[in-house]
């Protein structure tokens, strides 16, 4: 096995903070899977952890060469927690297709979060 690609994105918590006071549900909708939006929404600082989720998003993205657009959308890749606390992905669609075209038998991510920034890194293994 290898290392495919490797991604990393920072973000501001303020501009997620942003997008939802002036977008509300529909940048939720449009963004986060509904399990994502139930999992931040039910944590005390909700923005912290969707920052962090769009975070992981851009970086599985970028893991993959493609950023997210044509091939990829938003909601396919899916942020989910083992009991454990331990974040995994799950990849759909677009990303899920890619991914075994490309023979990706693994993914691993890391998330964190301040007051002010979420980063996440994601690495693709073949």
């Amino acid at each position: 096995m290898s290392i495919a690609g490797v991604g990393v994105d920072l973000v501001e918590v303020s501009r997620i903070e942003h997008s939802l006071e002036r977008f509300g549900d529909r940048f939720l909708q449009r963004v986060f899977t509904s399990g994502e939006i139930e999992y931040c929404k039910s944590m005390p600082y909700p923005a912290r952890h969707l920052a962090a989720r769009f975070a992981a998003k851009e970086a599985a993205s970028k893991a993959f060469g493609t950023g997210i657009g044509k091939t990829m959308g938003w909601k396919d890749i899916d942020v989910h927690r083992k009991p454990s606390g331990e974040p995994f992905l799950v990849l759909h669609a677009g990303a899920g297709d890619l991914a075994t075209a490309r023979g990706v038998r693994s993914s691993w991510i890391s998330l964190s979060h301040t007051e002010h920034h979420a980063v996440a890194m994601v690495a693709i293994e073949t």
